[in-house]
């Protein structure tokens, strides 16, 4: 079988691991859910168990796929609370202790794309968003004002009721409601002022430092499914990335 339909220089496996993502994107394996055996797989595209390996290994180098000893490998999912909640949670306490924070929803609200949030999310700009404005709190304590907009063509039905009624992280929320996987994000950091209203919903004074955080987050094909703006008060908290 050939694993493209037009000429490629990409190594087999490569070529084996983009056919896996297409049947995730496509929902072939939803989240949580046991892929078939390095052995059907390999039957299935006529290559070597070998080859399947190694594309399987890529996707988990991706965190797209988990292998569970004696088990199998699973599509991996936000729901796996330890596992997932920290990879895109990069504001941590100075204090060294992992808290996953408190989330307190302000406002949800249907709005129209701006032409800088339309390029962003791969929209046209007035086309349908929604927006969500919320506080997150560390040991009690206002830390990050974020607003977070997203294409409402693929949020139908998040309602404010919806959102407070859901026990979870905001990815496993978007993942299991709506079928939206974040898969990975790009993010820019800078220093800014707190304006009147973010300096209220923090509670710290008007023009106190803070530090911005814009993100854009993306599912398979490298689609973009959110734009969020993180403004954090580092008092207590800082940012947190490790390299290499």
């Amino acid at each position: 079988m050939a694993p493209s339909s037009s000429p490629t220089f990409q190594p087999l496996y490569l070529q084996i691991k983009a056919l896996l993502m297409r049947s995730l994107d496509a929902g072939e394996w939803r989240p949580g859910e046991a892929i078939p055996s390095e052995i059907d797989l390999a039957g299935r595209f006529g290559v070597s168990q070998g080859t399947v390996r190694k594309a399987i290994d890529a996707l988990a180098g991706d965190n797209l796929v988990v292998r569970r000893q004696g088990k199998g490998t699973f599509v991996a999912t936000h729901t796996e609370e330890r596992s997932s909640s920290f990879r895109f949670l990069r504001i941590r306490r100075n204090d060294g202790i992992d808290e996953y924070p408190e989330s307190r929803l302000v406002d949800l609200k249907r709005a129209k794309a701006s032409a800088e949030t339309a390029r962003l999310l791969d929209l046209k700009p007035g086309d349908p968003v929604v927006v969500l404005k919320r506080v997150l709190l560390y040991a009690g304590e206002p830390a990050v004002l974020d607003e977070i907009t997203l294409p409402a063509a693929l949020f139908r039905g998040l309602t404010r009721a919806k959102f407070d009624a859901y026990e979870g992280s905001m990815y496993s929320f978007f993942e299991t409601q709506f079928g939206v996987r974040m898969l990975k994000a790009d993010e820019r950091l800078r220093a800014i002022g707190a304006d009147e209203a973010t300096a209220a919903a923090l509670g710290v004074a008007v023009g106190a430092p803070l530090l911005a955080v814009e993100r854009v987050a993306y599912t398979y094909g490298d689609r973009p499914v959110e734009v969020r703006r993180g403004l954090c008060v580092t008092r207590l908290t800082h940012y947190h990335n490790e390299l290499g």
